[in-house]
């Protein structure tokens, strides 16, 4: 889906499917350098990093290993609540584990904050993040992302498998939502 086909819902496009996909071949280059000659996890996070999580995963070129992790903090609100709840779990052990957490956005950090002390009590041999977005302005806590694509506004965003009410997803690049959307 592309924004034309979303006349009034965006007020905005913020980055494109372009900009997108080479950013991420950039990243996958520095993540083949970062890893070259150990073992390699990525951690999607449910449901927002799937676009990203498989295009990385087709960019990099070098074997790796996938699994998925599904944790809520919005619910149908356009803000994070802080509190998380775990929805699907590892099905890898991860003891031992390079791991790359590959997520879409960070805002608040307060998910993925929750998320690193969750997988440091597992025991990996290392935990690194790699996030397609990030907004600074946003943060509430301190997140080190070994890897970030775009820094972007406080505005809420839309697409490349970010969602509000599950709508959206499937737009090609990230835009704006209008707020008369979800006010």
């Amino acid at each position: 889906m592309d924004s034309s086909d979303l006349p009034g819902d965006l007020a905005k496009m913020l980055v494109s499917e372009e900009q997108i996909r080479a950013r991420l071949a950039e990243m996958a280059r520095q993540i083949e350098a970062d890893y070259e000659g150990k073992d390699l996890l990525l951690v999607g996070v449910l449901k927002g990093a799937v676009m990203v999580m498989a295009d990385l995963a087709r960019e990099l070129k070098r074997h790796i290993d996938m699994d998925w992790m599904a944790v809520s903090s919005y619910g149908t609100s356009t803000q994070s609540s802080g509190v998380v709840r775990i929805l699907k779990d590892l099905d890898t052990e991860i003891a031992g584990r390079n791991v790359l957490i590959v997520e879409d956005i960070i805002d608040s950090g307060l998910t993925l904050s929750w998320l690193l002390e969750n997988f440091a009590s597992r025991g990996p041999a290392s935990v690194e993040v790699c996030a397609l977005l990030r907004k600074p302005d946003a943060a509430k806590v301190h997140i080190d992302v070994k890897y970030a694509g775009f820094e972007i506004p406080n505005d809420f965003v839309v697409g490349y498998g970010l969602d509000y009410a599950e709508k959206y997803r499937n737009l090609r690049g990230v835009g704006v939502l209008a707020p008369h959307v979800y006010e």
